[in-house]
């Protein structure tokens, strides 16, 4: 095991907050550090950069790995964070769904890559950390690509055609709408039955052994070797909680964000909007949509980075969901990638053409492309 590993290890009960009960299923032979959350992920970056940055220490979160979609066998981890004023949220309630970019994955494996550690502050759980204090009171569901090839390259095959690195081959009817709003359904069921089960833990006694998890039993490659992959996931004590379904009008509300690799997600949702909206509830999910992100969308498909269909964005248009573009130089000013930019310029010249006003926003744009101001993104959206 690695130096990093082995710290990672040793800080397993660090930062677990307040009267936390870790709930783990494992082989007694693995040593994988899943379900734990280091104090570093936690406690959010270190860099000078993001020093102001806020408090992430208090912010309960679970973990449901490998929660099915539209089909049994199309699973994706899930990690929730819970808003901080508690989880008894009465309707309308607001929800966010995160979509991660390459490399983005849970503290403990990141740290003991060999490459992906630098970047270990912009973990998923950290991120989670982020959009908490961005969306108060929301929800956060940051949903986990089925696939890293490498350990490095998000691949979203459960939700658009996609190559062998993650590059996607969009089309009109793959359906990523029916498996967004089943995963869905079925996180707030998984995440509702776990904390319905749990009473105050100040009411538990001492040596009250916790309940075993029990979650979809389908395999998969999530960043881990499968054989051992682990069902975990942390529980806070809260006596009850009730999600309102996607599909009821004005009783949930969303948005959606996509970084870099994750906006792909967006953007085959996009071209499958107009067939989608032939069925009832993913229609009445769509209505629920208040507002779609996109955080300096890229991958390493030569084209459609951006969606620039004069048709599908006109359908996307009418929808009147809110539409919102930050990018960096990173993406934009790549002269290797130049149609990047392009593709940019024209999504948002398109929609303003079609009466919609898109909040684009460049940051960063004094200074140098850098990966660290492309993640950095997150902090200034």
């Amino acid at each position: 095991m690695s130096r990093r590993c082995a710290a990672a290890a040793a800080s397993v009960l660090r930062g677990l907050v307040g009267s936390a009960v870790l709930c783990l299923a494992r082989s007694t032979a693995s040593m994988s550090l899943r379900g734990k959350a280091p104090a570093a992920c936690l406690s959010g970056p270190s860099s000078p950069s993001s020093s102001s940055a806020p408090p992430r220490v208090k912010l309960p979160w679970l973990r449901l790995p490998e929660v099915p979609g539209a089909e049994p066998a199309k699973t994706n981890d899930v990690l929730l964070l819970l808003p901080d004023d508690g989880p008894l949220k009465a309707p309308p309630q607001h929800h966010v769904v995160y979509f991660p970019g390459d490399v983005q994955n849970y503290h403990e494996i990141m740290i003991c890559h060999p490459e992906n550690f630098q970047w270990e502050q912009w973990c998923l759980e950290n991120i989670a950390a982020i959009l908490g204090h961005r969306f108060p009171g929301s929800y956060i569901w940051v949903i986990k690509c089925s696939r890293m090839h490498l350990h490095k390259f998000s691949c979203y095959d459960n939700f658009v055609a996609s190559n062998m690195f993650g590059a996607p081959e969009h089309n009109a009817d793959f359906g990523a709408f029916m498996h967004l709003h089943a995963l869905l359904l079925n996180a707030f069921k998984l995440a509702q039955n776990i904390l319905l089960s749990q009473k105050s833990m100040h009411d538990f006694p001492k040596d009250t052994k916790p309940p075993t998890c029990e979650l979809p039993p389908v395999a998969t490659t999530n960043g881990c070797p499968r054989g051992e992959r682990e069902r975990d996931c942390e529980y806070f004590g809260y006596s009850s909680l009730g999600f309102i379904e996607p599909s009821v009008v004005g009783g949930a509300s969303f948005t959606l964000i996509g970084f870099s690799k994750g906006c792909v997600v967006l953007n085959q949702l996009l071209h499958e909007l107009k067939e989608a909206e032939k069925d009832k509830d993913i229609c009445a999910f769509i209505k629920n949509i208040k507002a779609i992100y996109w955080l300096d969308g890229g991958h390493s498909g030569g084209s459609n980075t951006w969606v620039t269909y004069p048709d599908v964005l006109k359908d996307f248009a009418q929808t009147g969901i809110s539409v919102n573009a930050h990018v960096t130089p990173y993406q934009v000013f790549d002269t290797m990638r130049a149609w990047i930019g392009k593709e940019h310029k024209k999504f948002v010249q398109i929609l303003h053409e079609l009466g919609v006003n898109v909040n684009s926003k460049l940051h960063f744009a004094n200074e140098a492309p850098s990966l660290e101001n492309h993640f950095r993104v997150h902090e200034v959206f």
